[in-house]
Formats: structure tokens, sequence, C-alpha cells
């Protein structure tokens, strides 16, 4: 399974529609006391050109990414500010998760939006919910998958991701870019972790000063892994460099979006932040849909919630998959399936009607997910 660190392209798009989708949310709240209709879930991202040296190189042509959905965009004759909230939250986004792309210089980034008013069916079943005062209608015919618990080896990829990006190692190891993706396989009883990891070519001197950082990445990495395991571990990182040719994988900004990669929302983690194929997974692109009415969003946070809890709660529960159905048109609260499957330790007599319990409590808490989703509590990619 594998992890894209929050400068890959595909994760810089499903960040960048899923903050603008929040952003969008509280100044609803803020103006209008509500959240209204929008699905800012279309994001694309086009990969600049750069020149990258040792010692500093230069950007020749911009990132470009374009946010495409539907919004509301007049309330009560007044005018969202759509452009200034998607253009503050770029700006904004950038600077705190890939500071070394300019967010100033439209060498480094240019920006387009692309939003329209919804369609009227989509815009009346979401607002009669607020009017009558009873649970949201489901925006969609859609499906929630989730699973717990991690295995040995999702966990050691899930933390060699957080750690190597987070903001005390960036501290420490400037030189280290934000696109850093991590494979892991595990062959018999060997765990192998595979790391593609941009480095920054204004800190990085010369060939050797690059492979010398690069051994400091994989002794970090084998020792974050050899933490949570006791298999023998293999790391690998950076395998397409060919030392050589100097041909060796630094950046101008630490994301490959410069000049090696382009990027879309729904190509990258799911909502528990893993691409896991031995495992269920939906396919639903969660980041930037609407966080009221959107199973596409809330029956994924949901089903994972359901298999966490009932996990953590039930010692005699080791694992649980959980599988939740939706139907446009009907109370976001009334699934057609929602179906638990569980391995247990041990089977104890009622413990089938405590699962169902652990189910239905988190059910009826998926109308107020919006709050966690907007204070930033609960994460979609």
């Amino acid at each position: 399974m594998e992890r894209k660190g929050i400068g890959h392209p595909d994760t810089i798009c499903d960040a960048i529609a899923e903050q603008t989708s929040i952003n969008l949310s509280k100044f609803y709240l803020e103006e209008f006391g509500r959240i209204y209709h929008h699905n800012l879930d279309k994001a694309v991202l086009v990969g600049g050109r750069s020149r990258p040296r040792f010692g500093g190189g230069e950007m020749v042509q911009p990132i470009e990414i374009e946010l495409v959905g539907r919004a509301i965009l007049e309330v009560k004759g007044k005018t969202v500010p759509i452009w200034e909230i998607f253009e503050k939250t770029v700006m904004e986004w950038f600077q705190k998760n890939v500071p070394n792309v300019d967010v100033h210089n439209w060498n480094h980034l240019s920006i387009d939006l692309n939003v329209r008013p919804g369609s009227k069916d989509l815009v009346t079943l979401y607002d009669i919910a607020f009017e009558k005062g009873i649970p949201p209608e489901s925006n969609d015919t859609s499906f929630g998958v989730g699973f717990a618990p991690f295995t040995q080896l999702e966990k050691i990829v899930m933390e060699v991701e957080n750690r190597l990006n987070s903001g005390q190692f960036k501290k420490d190891h400037p030189y280290l870019g934000e696109d850093i993706k991590v494979m892991g396989v595990r062959i018999g009883d060997k765990i192998r972790i595979t790391v593609a990891a941009a480095f920054v070519d204004k800190y990085v001197d010369n060939l050797q000063d690059y492979l010398d950082k690069k051994e400091k990445i994989k002794e970090t990495v084998f020792e974050i892994a050899s933490s949570l395991t006791d298999r023998p571990v293999e790391v690998f990182v950076n395998t397409a460099d060919i030392p050589e040719k100097e041909s060796v994988y630094i950046t101008v900004t630490g994301t490959s979006a410069e000049s090696g990669d382009d990027g879309q929302v729904g190509r990258g983690n799911r909502v528990n932040g893993l691409i896991t194929p031995y495992r269920p997974m939906s396919l639903e692109a969660p980041a930037g849909k609407n966080p009221i009415s959107h199973v596409g969003k809330l029956y994924n946070i949901l089903a994972n919630e359901v298999a966490r809890k009932v996990v953590e709660q039930l010692e005699e529960v080791e694992e649980a998959y959980v599988y939740v159905v939706s139907q446009i048109g009907k109370p976001i609260t009334e699934p057609q399936v929602m179906d638990v499957k569980v391995r247990f330790s041990k089977e104890v007599p009622g413990i089938d009607r405590e699962i169902e319990e652990i189910a239905r409590e988190e059910l009826e808490e998926v109308t107020e997910y919006w709050k966690r989703i907007l204070l930033g509590e609960v994460t979609v990619y």
C-alpha cells in the first residue's frame, strides 16, 4: 500500500478542493447563518517546467491549478466572493504546506476557478431539510467503506510520511521537500519500504551532498519502520537516481508538480489517509464535496469511524469492515445498507447487539460531522 504526502500533485488537488469548501462553508455560516449547497470537488493540477540545479535553480513555467465545481453564488442579493475565497485559500495553503512554492511569483503558480450554480433539483433537495429542520437528504447514491485496525505495514507507511513531513523534521532537514510518496510491501516475512522524496535544490550543494543527505533519509525511515515491527526491513530512497550521470531527484520547490507530474482530485489517499489495494476501498473523491449532505464524503468518514469504534470498544473484535450505501433523496441517517463485518478473537453472547448499537449511535452523529470537518478534526486525504 502507499501514501502520497502533502506535496504530491494529487494530494495538493485534494487539499485545495477540501480547504476551499471549508472556507466557503465558513463564509456562508458567518454571513448567512447556514451552509449553502456547493460541491467543489473537481480540481486538476498541470505540472510546470523548471530547471533545478545544485545550489538553487529556477521555475520556467508555473504550476497551474484549476478548481471546478458548483456553489450558490448569490444569497439574498449579496454576491458570494468565491474568487477571493479560492485565491486566499490557495495562497495560505501553499505558504503553510509547500513553502518553497512562491505564491507571489507567477513563474511558480497560476490558478483558475470555474464555479457555477448547482442544478435546481439538487439545490432544492439540499434546502428542504434546512427549511423543515430534518436530517439532510442524500446528495447522491453512493457508498462508503472503512476498516480497522491498520496492519503493521499500514502503520509504518503512515508514520514514515507523517514523520518526514512533520514541522520539526523539516526544520532540521530543510532540504527535504513535501512531495514524499511511501510505498510499503510485505514479501513473505520481509517488509520493503520505497520512498520517493523530492529534495529542494537550494539546500543541496553538489552530488555528494545529495547522496549524503539521501542516506540520512534512508536511515531515518529504517529507524521508524524498525521501531514498529520485528520483521526484517529493507528501505529504498529515490531508486530512479542515476548518480554517475548526476540525474537525481532535486527540485526547485520540493514538489514534482513543478515539472515531473500532474495531479487530480480523487487519485490519491482515501479518507483514512492510505491507498490499500488489498483492502476494500471506495472510489469516491470526497475532497471538496459539501459537508452537509454529500454521502460520498460523509459515509466514508462514517464507515471508518464505526470500524474504529467497534475495534476499540469491543475487545473481542480483532478486525472490522464497514460498508454503507445511500440512496439519493433519502435522509443521510437512513442508508439503504449498513453492513458491519467483524473477525472475533472469541465470540460472546450479545456482541452483535453491541456492534449494532455502536453503528446506530455513530450514524446519528453523521449530521454533525460538518462541525468536525470545518474545525479540521477530520481529514479526507
